[in-house]
């Protein structure tokens, strides 16, 4: 094992499996052991229990479904207005000087602190949740995106420009093709950010998804409904995290050269 060395997918993929056996396996050992209270954290086979309960009997997979629209839905709205208010910040510097002072402030604003606002202005609905995901996403993404842009190497422009490409051409036949992996890259990571923004929506004034789950099983102190709420959230964004990454290779192929 050397600094920066590849390994292959075998070992790699038994790697990652083994990390997770080797947590189960403490978790199960400090909770059936007696070590840690079951009030405090339920062990794996409870966890296991109650989940199935969840899903069978109290609706689970529909309070799933909200969840997933809910960070979807604030996510795309997202993307839709950052990637191209990002691609012009990071393409023209007159556009940054702008922008960026105003979206490096607004991106330390932690979307929790609008609920209370968003309750006001658009009640507990669904806008509101979509909103809290939006802010929490839109001003990552803008950032981010701008950097990339903005690293494009000025060799390719400039050979751009010299064989006749004007403004429009330079953004559409060199900076988007350039960056399109990496603003993929962005929107994969930014959407591992917008799960914790759903929670923290669900968590006031809503009635379904799996925030609101967590929130009565805490009133119960049911901890193995609460886990496997949390599981649920990690395995879903893991899910998407793969599909997100299989996409960018048939999208991108050249990346990978």
């Amino acid at each position: 094992m050397r600094p920066l060395q590849p390994i292959g997918r075998g070992p790699r993929i038994v790697l990652g499996l083994g990390f997770f056996v080797l947590f189960v396996a403490a978790w199960a050992a400090a909770t059936l052991g007696g070590f840690v209270p079951g009030t405090f954290l339920a062990d794996p086979l409870t966890m296991v229990q109650d989940g199935w309960l969840l899903v069978t009997r109290f609706g689970f997979l529909s309070d799933i479904g909200v969840t997933v629209w809910r960070v979807l839905g604030g996510f795309v709205l997202a993307a839709l207005v950052a990637v191209p208010v990002g691609v012009l910040m990071g393409a023209y510097k007159p556009v940054e000087a702008f922008l960026e002072p105003f979206v490096s402030f607004a991106r330390y604003l932690p979307a929790s602190a609008f609920v209370p606002l968003l309750i006001l202005w658009a009640g507990i609905g669904e806008t509101q949740k979509l909103l809290v995901i939006f802010i929490g996403s839109v001003f990552q993404i803008i950032l981010m995106i701008a950097v990339t842009v903005g690293g494009v190497r000025r060799d390719l422009v400039e050979a751009a420009y010299t064989l006749g490409a004007g403004d429009a051409g330079i953004i559409r036949r060199v900076l988007l093709p350039a960056t399109a992996p990496d603003i993929a890259e962005t929107l994969r990571l930014v959407l591992g950010w917008a799960w914790t923004y759903v929670i923290v929506a669900e968590l006031i004034g809503s009635s379904s998804g799996i925030g609101h789950m967590i929130i009565e099983s805490q009133a119960l102190l049911a901890t193995g409904q609460i886990i496997f709420g949390i599981i649920v959230i990690g395995l879903i964004g893991l899910v998407s995290d793969f599909l997100f990454k299989g996409a960018n290779r048939l999208l991108f192929p050249w990346k990978l050269a």
